[in-house]
């Protein structure tokens, strides 16, 4: 079984079959939703030090941070679907 990782910027992945939604982190909601999974344990902040422009929302229940716009980020993960 082959994986398809999305690059989602400085040399972070994730596998793109996992991913359930990639959205824009500048409403109240979705800063809860940050909040919320690093009280849980359930936050990977792969931002390396940059300001979030992305969060994705994995399958296992994670939240993913990303210093890539989500806008990319969706446009990249379209392309690997697309490419299957």
């Amino acid at each position: 079984m082959k994986q398809t990782l999305l690059n989602i910027g400085f040399g972070s992945t994730v596998v793109a079959e996992r991913v359930v939604a990639i959205i824009s982190p500048n409403s109240a909601p979705m800063k809860r939703l940050k909040d919320d999974a690093k009280e849980e344990k359930r936050l990977v902040d792969a931002t390396h030090g940059k300001k979030t422009r992305a969060i994705i929302v994995m399958d296992s229940n994670h939240v993913v941070l990303s210093a890539i716009q989500s806008e990319t980020l969706s446009q990249r993960h379209a392309t690997l679907k697309e490419s299957k």
